[in-house]
């Protein structure tokens, strides 16, 4: 099996934070959105992962460090890391097809900025399995139409009228990817677009179009990473999870407290040093970080950031920040200094 990871995109949503530190590398609940997202999936899919093949943009931007992180990710699931670049945003069948060579065979692919929880067999019946959620209002996404055998015959953008409550999420399973390459080689081929971009979608509708079968495999939760307040409230909920799983330790053996205390659950990292302070609940703090005469709830601080006489909830502060103060709801990038 391999695993597809289109990660091109900047994450404009995301500024200040992604400003300096591509989004799918943002740590939510301590370990990096792409590292949860492809940890996640090693687990429901309950086999061997052999190549983890990461679509890159800008060396500039998706630099060495990210490159050894990713290549770290693949080893640590027993996997060859395979490292490609998308040189220009021209959509996501495009990002696909920059992995050419590794379209082969059994293969996942997951869009980088998404968490997901699910617990499925892959339906070994179908050609490919579209991961979807149900959701209360299917007209803001995009959803699965299904046929009276629960086959996926349509997808469809936004529906005006009714046609199902299974959002896409962004995750596919394909038997061999192989077919869906040689379908984004004829939308290439025929410069199709849809918004200006070679989408994954036209590929899929000509696999149906030839009557593959496509299934779906729902997930039990789907959490977006978009935005500064969609994040902060993944963390929220991934930290919940990580707590009730109890397979992961969330609080360092290294972390200082000097007349503190740690409403858990909470994620708090190596060399942490809390004085004076109030952690949690629903709060992630980066390696190396000080906290001081504070209460800090419902928030997502990063690695090497010094935080003073602060009272926060809702907030988002990235690596390398001075924050003194008395404000609540903010969000603050990397080396920020408020004094």
């Amino acid at each position: 099996m391999k695993i597809i990871v289109p990660m091109a995109g900047r994450g404009s949503r995301l500024r200040p934070h992604s400003l300096t530190v591509p989004k799918p590398l943002i740590p939510v609940a301590g370990q990096p959105i792409v590292h949860r997202l492809v940890k996640d999936i090693a687990k429901v899919l309950k086999q061997p992962i052999e190549e983890i093949a990461f679509v890159l943009g800008d060396p500039a931007w998706f630099g060495d460090d990210v490159v050894k992180s990713l290549e770290a990710l693949a080893e640590s699931l027993g996997a060859k890391a395979s490292i490609y670049r998308q040189d220009q945003p021209l959509g996501t069948g495009h990002a696909i097809m920059c992995a050419k060579p590794s379209l082969s065979g059994p293969a996942v692919i997951a869009y980088a900025d998404t968490l997901i929880r699910a617990e499925f067999d892959l339906d070994p019946e179908a050609d490919s399995v579209i991961w979807t959620k149900q959701v209360d209002n299917p007209e803001a996404y995009g959803v699965v139409k299904l046929n009276v055998n629960e086959e996926i015959v349509e997808l469809v953008e936004k529906p005006e009228t009714f046609v199902s409550d299974q959002a896409v999420i962004g995750i596919y399973y394909f038997k061999d990817v192989a077919v869906l390459k040689e379908k984004l080689q004829e939308i290439l081929d025929e410069n199709i677009k849809n918004g200006g971009e070679y989408q994954i979608n036209d590929g899929i509708k000509r696999m149906m179009a030839d009557g593959k079968i496509f299934k779906t495999g729902t997930v039990e939760e789907w959490m977006d990473c978009g935005n500064k307040a969609i994040t902060i409230e993944t963390n929220e909920r991934m930290l919940g999870f990580l707590k009730a799983d109890g397979d992961e330790a969330l609080i360092a053996a290294s972390v200082t407290l000097e007349n503190s205390k740690i409403i858990e659950p909470c994620f708090i990292g190596e060399h942490v040093v809390l004085k004076n302070t109030t952690v949690g609940p629903f709060v992630s703090i980066g390696n190396d970080s000080i906290i001081e005469n504070s209460t800090l709830k419902n928030s997502l601080i990063q690695s090497h950031t010094t935080i003073k006489n602060a009272d926060l909830d809702q907030a988002m502060i990235g690596n390398h920040v001075t924050f003194d103060g008395h404000f609540k709801a903010v969000s603050i990038g990397d080396y920020s200094v408020l004094e």
